[in-house]
């Protein structure tokens, strides 16, 4: 396992290169785009691990510095993303010895059980979900409130047929959104767009986290 495979970038990586590919990645390998007793979501959650841990550590200068020291002390390879599939590694056991003498258990989040893993991957994508959520119109702020754009592109997502106006928001708010989805909605005022996102059905996790994959991808290949 490198974290620069994880990412799919070169060692030589800005840091907005860095926080480009963890978008692009994350996006992809989110759990959240299968449903919850998916075959896939175990390898999913796994891996959507590795990206965070390789995040955490290259998004921070001095402790992407301390990574880089000891990948090139212990030897390790500079090869590309190309040459192994991320999806296929397992993420190294604390009490395992460490592959290759690579000090990996100094590295990463740390997290001391699955749980405390799981939260982490969670906060922090949950920061840089809002941040793209900004950009394309979908929250606004420094708490990342959902706009109505966010509203309207839930409704069509959930596939309802009523159209309807949420009092007490900013700008006039309309969608689809079936039945009782109305109460829901209202309920969520004042939330950051990611605590909205968190609560939605499984399905339309889904599909926004889908649509926003597609609309990152685009801009990526826009800009190469």
């Amino acid at each position: 396992m490198d974290y620069y495979k994880i990412l799919d970038i070169s060692p030589s990586a800005t840091q907005q290169q860095i926080r480009d590919a963890y978008k692009k990645q994350a996006l992809k390998s989110h759990p959240d785009r299968v449903p919850s007793d998916s075959s896939e979501r175990p390898a999913r959650t796994r891996k959507f691990q590795q990206i965070n841990d390789a995040y955490y550590t290259l998004s921070d200068p001095s402790r992407r510095r301390d990574y880089d020291s000891a990948r090139s002390y212990h030897g390790f390879s500079s090869t590309t993303a190309e040459d192994s599939d991320p999806e296929e590694e397992e993420i190294p056991r604390q009490d395992a010895p460490p592959k290759g003498g690579f000090p990996w258990s100094s590295f990463g989040f740390g997290a001391k059980n699955t749980n405390e893993e799981e939260n982490f991957s969670n906060e922090q994508f949950g920061g840089v979900f809002e941040e793209m959520l900004r950009e394309e119109g979908l929250a606004e702020g420094q708490e990342a409130h959902p706009t109505g754009k966010f509203w309207s592109l839930v409704g069509g997502l959930s596939g309802g047929a009523m159209g309807f106006i949420v009092a007490n928001f900013p700008g006039a708010l309309a969608g689809a959104v079936a039945g009782n989805r109305l109460g829901a909605v209202r309920d969520a005022r004042g939330k950051s767009v990611y605590s909205v996102f968190q609560e939605l059905p499984q399905a339309d996790k889904a599909k926004l986290l889908s649509e926003l994959a597609a609309k990152v991808f685009a801009h990526a290949i826009g800009s190469s």
